[in-house]
């Protein structure tokens, strides 16, 4: 008799177990996964070669940004840094931020390569609402039903910018601000003045 009770004691234990594996196992949310979103496929999209230092790449990249009504956040000779703020929407707001890489591509470095990646953030107007409370001695703080309300801006979205169009557009106007810079750095002719006859005496 004392073992049977101990046989039923123990798969009662058991059932008890896996009953709340079960449980836990309901109740825990399934992690959600990916597909990987990377396949390396094509190397030109973010990149162009430009006849031109890393130098004088960067800083044409820097006049285009500036064109454009970029506020520049980093400029240097190998890398520049620009953000735009846009408002589509009278609650949704998003910035462009465009990174530019600049490296030689050659032992004299009289070719560069241009590495550019625009990453657009997007947010919206989220109301949060904030309930009054007051100190009342020893009682401590009681609350009040008096609430306010304040605006924040939470991100809802982050993606890189992957048109070629986009891009395409962007290298051109830096190409356009090289050719000014080429212009400009042309050593300039001497010019000779012009000698005037003097009259015959």
């Amino acid at each position: 008799m004392n073992f049977s009770w101990k046989r039923c004691s123990t798969a009662a234990w058991l059932v008890g177990i896996s009953s709340f594996s079960s449980l836990l196992a309901g109740c825990s949310t399934p992690v959600k996964t990916f597909a990987s979103q990377e396949d390396f496929a094509s190397t030109v999209t973010y990149s162009r070669l430009f006849d031109a230092t890393a130098a004088q790449t960067c800083e044409a990249s820097r006049r285009a940004l500036l064109s454009q009504g970029y506020l520049i956040s980093t400029a240097r000779d190998d890398l520049v840094e620009g953000r735009k703020n846009f408002q589509p929407e009278p609650e949704a707001h998003v910035q462009m931020e465009i990174r530019i890489v600049c490296a030689p591509d050659t032992p004299d470095g009289k070719v560069s390569l241009g590495f550019v990646t625009a990453l657009q953030d997007v947010y919206t107007l989220k109301k949060i609402n904030n309930s009054a409370s007051l100190g009342v001695g020893a009682l401590g703080s009681v609350s009040l039903p008096f609430s306010s309300s304040s605006d924040a801006m939470i991100k809802v979205a982050s993606k890189t910018i992957t048109s070629d169009n986009f891009y395409e557009r962007f290298f051109d106007l830096v190409k356009r601000y090289l050719v000014v810079d080429e212009a400009l750095d042309e050593p300039r002719v001497p010019v000779k003045p012009v000698e005037v006859a003097k009259p015959a005496p």
